[in-house]
């Protein structure tokens, strides 16, 4: 377990499966790489996402704000964070950027917004209490 406070940082590696004709990462792909840090900063807190799915509890981006600032290209060594800042019983809030780790250049930012549903309703449903309680620590 990873201390709660502290930024999560994903290293990734940009390669041409994520880039245009051009070598420029495709923007869609700037949600891949936010999706995958805030699916590890869970993992690093110790919680389950199998355990969850069997538990019929799944998580959904409810909201999201986007802004690319620069460019990633090809073969560039990136930083994807997640940090919680914000929750209340059904969702929880996280800033993300995703940096070049080189000189910690900002390429992309956003907020986003994940809820928790039953997996078989799709409704709206409480935190688990083990992740509230890291969310209670972190924020």
């Amino acid at each position: 377990m990873t201390d709660a406070n502290a930024i999560f940082e994903l290293p990734i590696r940009v390669y041409i499966e994520d880039t245009d004709a051009g070598g420029i990462v495709f923007h869609a792909k700037y949600l891949h790489y936010m999706e995958r840090a805030r699916t590890e900063w869970v993992r690093s807190q110790g919680v389950g996402l199998r355990a969850g799915l069997e538990d019929n509890i799944s998580y959904v981006v409810q909201r999201m704000n986007l802004h690319y600032v620069v460019p990633a290209r090809l073969d560039d060594q990136l930083l994807a964070t997640a940090e919680p800042i914000a929750s209340s019983r059904v969702w929880m809030t996280f800033r993300q950027q995703v940096l070049r780790a080189a000189d910690r250049q900002l390429m992309c930012e956003a907020e986003v917004r994940v809820a928790c549903i039953a997996l078989d309703t799709g409704k709206p449903r409480r935190l688990p209490e083990n992740m509230q309680s890291i969310l209670n620590k972190s924020i």
